[in-house]
C-alpha cells in the first residue's frame, strides 16, 4: 500500500488575510534562466499536476495577464500513482510529457537517475528560497531538476471531545505539553486513554505512526549510497515491533485511506492522527459534522515532514525558456501563499515564515486554530532530509503492507516481520 499526501483533496485552511497578502505584496519573480523567453509568439505551456496543488483557474489566469502570449493548461492526474506511471513511461519514449511535470518527493529518487533528461532550474532569483534539504532533495548531478512546491510539517490533530471523556487536557497549549516527548511518550500517554474505556482508539492505524517515525531518521532504510539497510537496521525492527505493541490497545485498526477508515474519522474511531497540513482537508471532507477537532503545536520526538512535491522541466519539451519562467514564478513566494490558500499546500518558501499574514492564519473548522502559526513552527523544527534512495517506496510499501497484516488479524508480529525481511531482500 501506498501512503500518498495525494490521495485526498485539501480543503482551504487559510483566512482571507492571506489573500490580500498575495494581491498586494510578497513580489514575485519572472525567472533569470540564461535562454530568453519568447514574449511574442503565442503558445500554449502544459503543467502536468496530480490531485490538488492549489494551482486554480484564478492563478493560471494572473500568469496569463502578466504573459499574454502564454495560455497554460493544466492537467490533473487523478493520483500521484498515475502521475508517477506517465511521467516514466513518457519519459522512456521521449516525448508526450508536459512541458512542466510535478513529481512526488517520494519518487524524486527514481527522477534523479534522468537529471540529464530535465532542465536546470537554478537560477539567481530563486537562490536560498527554500530551506537546505528541500534544495537537496530537487538536486541531481550537480544541477537543480526541480523546484519545491509545498512541504509537509506535522502536529498532532485531536477530538477535544474524547480527551475530556478520557478525563486529559482539552486546550491546544496543555495537550502539546501533555505530548512533548518521544514516542514512547505518545504510546504512554495513548495507555491511559485506553484505559478510560471511552469507546475510541488512540491513534488511527500502525501504518501512519509508522510513517511518521520513519520520516525522522537519515538513514532509515538506506545508506547514502543507497544500499538498503532496512533489514539490518535494528531502528526498524524496533520500530516495527512498537508501533504494533502499542496498536494492541491503542490502534483504530483501520487501514489508512480505506472506506472505513474515512467513515471512523467521522464516527470517532480515534482520538489523535499524526497532521500534515494537507491532512486537515481530508479530516474536514470526511468528518463535516465534528465539532471538536484541534490541532496541538507537537510531534513525537520533535519535528517531521509528510510530503511535498517538486516542479520539473523535462528536456523533450519545445518551450524551455517559457516553462521554466513559469516554473520560478508559479514557486516563488506570493504564489505558494496562494496555493495555501485555495488547497491549504503549506508553503517550502522560507521567506513566507515571517509573514503576520501567513502566522495569523487560522482555520475555522479546527476551532480557529492558529493553522499558520502552528505549521510555521512545525516546519523549524524539521530541519534534515531523510534519505529516500530508489528503493524506497517499494521498502515503505513492504512494510506497511506486513503493519497491515498483523493489524487486519491475518499475521502475528513475528510472521508478518520474517516475510517483510524477506521481501526487502528480494528487492536485491
Amino acid at each position: 500500500m501506498k501512503l500518498s499526501r495525494r490521495t485526498t483533496i485539501g480543503a482551504t485552511i487559510a483566512t482571507a488575510s492571506i489573500l490580500a497578502l498575495v494581491a498586494t505584496g510578497c513580489s514575485s519573480s519572472t525567472g533569470n534562466n540564461s535562454a530568453k523567453p519568447d514574449t511574442k509568439t503565442k503558445i500554449t505551456l502544459t503543467l502536468a499536476t496530480f490531485n490538488n496543488f492549489g494551482y486554480d483557474d484564478a492563478l493560471l489566469a494572473e500568469y496569463h495577464q502578466l504573459h499574454p502570449n502564454i495560455t497554460v493548461v493544466q492537467n490533473k492526474a487523478a493520483t500521484s500513482d498515475a502521475a508517477e506511471t506517465n511521467l516514466f513511461t513518457k519519459l522512456a519514449a521521449g516525448s508526450g510529457l508536459g512541458d512542466i511535470e510535478a513529481v512526488d518527493g517520494d519518487w524524486m529518487p527514481k527522477v534523479k537517475q534522468y537529471a540529464t533528461k530535465f532542465e536546470n532550474l537554478a537560477a539567481a532569483d530563486n537562490k536560498g528560497r527554500f530551506s537546505a534539504w528541500k534544495t537537496a532533495g530537487g538536486t541531481a548531478s550537480g544541477k537543480e531538476i526541480g523546484l519545491g512546491t509545498d512541504i509537509g510539517p506535522e502536529a498532532i490533530c485531536y477530538r477535544a471531545d474524547l480527551f475530556k471523556k478520557a478525563g486529559l487536557p482539552t486546550d491546544p497549549a496543555e495537550v502539546a505539553t501533555l505530548l512533548s516527548g518521544d514516542w514512547d511518550k505518545y504510546y504512554a500517554v495513548g495507555a491511559q486513554f485506553a484505559a478510560k474505556n471511552t469507546g475510541a482508539a488512540w491513534f488511527d492505524a500502525a501504518g501512519a505512526t509508522f510513517q511518521g517515525l520513519a520520516n525522522q531518521y537519515a538513514n532509515f532504510f538506506e545508506k547514502d549510497d543507497g544500499s538498503i539497510v532496512a533489514t539490518t537496521n535494528p531502528d526498524v525492527k524496533a520500530a516495527f515491533y512498537s508501533v504494533l505493541a502499542a496498536s494492541k490497545t491503542e490502534s483504530s485498526h483501520l487501514q489508512e485511506w480505506s472506506a472505513d477508515w474515512s467513515k471512523g474519522m467521522a464516527k470517532g474511531a480515534w482520538a489523535t492522527m499524526l497532521c500534515p497540513p494537507w491532512m486537515l482537508g481530508s479530516i474536514q471532507q470526511n468528518s463535516p459534522k465534528v465539532t471538536d477537532w484541534q490541532v496541538a503545536d507537537v510531534f513525537p520526538n520533535g519535528g517531521g515532514n509528510w510530503g511535498g512535491s517538486y516542479l520539473l522541466v523535462p528536456s523533450q519539451g519545445k518551450h524551455l525558456a517559457e516553462a521554466k519562467q513559469l516554473v520560478d514564478w508559479i514557486t516563488a513566494p506570493a504564489q505558494q501563499l496562494k496555493a495555501f490558500a485555495v488547497g491549504g499546500n503549506f508553503p517550502s518558501q522560507v521567506a513566507t515564515y515571517t509573514s503576520p499574514d501567513l502566522l495569523n492564519a487560522t482555520n475555522k473548522f479546527f476551532n480557529n486554530a492558529p493553522t499558520g502559526k502552528i505549521f510555521v513552527n512545525r516546519a523549524k523544527a524539521f530541519t534534515f532530509k531523510p534519505f529516500k534512495g530508489i528503493q524506497y517506496g517499494a521498502i515503505m510499501t513492504v512494510v506497511q503492507n506486513g503493519l497491515t497484516r498483523v493489524e487486519s488479524g491475518k499475521q502475528g508480529v513475528d510472521a508478518s516481520w520474517a516475510q517483510v525481511v524477506s521481501e526487502i531482500k528480494a528487492l536485491g
